[in-house]
């Protein structure tokens, strides 16, 4: 009997603040078995080093996540996509990628999802996603917000995709960047079909 494929997904880095939540996507992501379609654009690789250092730089990415999160991350993969090359796999709905998460969302990027641009492979990868009805979880992340980009994440959750908000509880009581980081992390999982233990749910009571 053939094994069973591993589960692809695609992930995203845009260059809104927030690579902590990035990362800690990731590192869950690789945990759980997944192959992981990966996609950096020009300022998500600057959002890494700049945010997390240079030992955080997409060539690094791997090891870092192993130092950082545990070697339970060598039982996924990644492949690096260009966002330049609009003819990788995950632009196309053959692929059997089944979801995507863009984590962190910048406000270009969702502007871009919105209507449909697909100027770039995120774009591109995310059309498919919403046009082949599967899972979309896009991760904004800016403060206030403009009208037309609340009229923009409309358009995206209109069209099928999930706004999940980089907006952590405080009711588990974090005392880390990490812990804050886990919270954001298993909602996306939990957003993309995933049991997650990132972060604890919610009983009725802060014990």
């Amino acid at each position: 009997m053939a094994a069973e494929p591993r589960r692809s997904l695609a992930v995203a880095i845009t260059g809104a603040s927030g690579a902590l939540y990035a990362t800690r996507t990731l590192a869950a992501l690789l945990s759980c078995g997944v192959h992981v379609e990966l996609v950096v654009s020009d300022y998500g690789r600057r959002l890494l080093r700049d945010e997390l250092g240079e030992d955080a730089a997409v060539e690094r990415l791997m090891p870092y996540l192993s130092s950082k999160y545990g070697t339970g991350v060598d039982a996924g993969s990644i492949t690096l996509h260009s966002n330049r090359d609009l003819g990788a796999t995950i632009a196309s709905g053959s692929h059997g990628c089944a979801g995507m998460a863009i984590v962190p969302c910048s406000m270009k990027t969702l502007a871009g999802v919105a209507h449909g641009l697909s100027r770039n492979l995120i774009e591109r990868a995310a059309d498919v996603m919403l046009k082949e009805q599967r899972r979309l979880v896009i991760v904004p992340r800016e403060t206030p917000m403009s009208l037309p980009q609340l009229r923009n994440m409309v358009l995206c959750a209109q069209a099928g995709a999930m706004i999940l908000p980089a907006m952590p509880a405080f009711y588990q009581q974090p005392t880390t960047l990490d812990d804050l980081a886990d919270f954001m992390a298993g909602k996306i999982l939990s957003a993309l079909g995933f049991e997650q233990n990132l972060y604890p749910p919610w009983t009725g009571r802060v014990e």
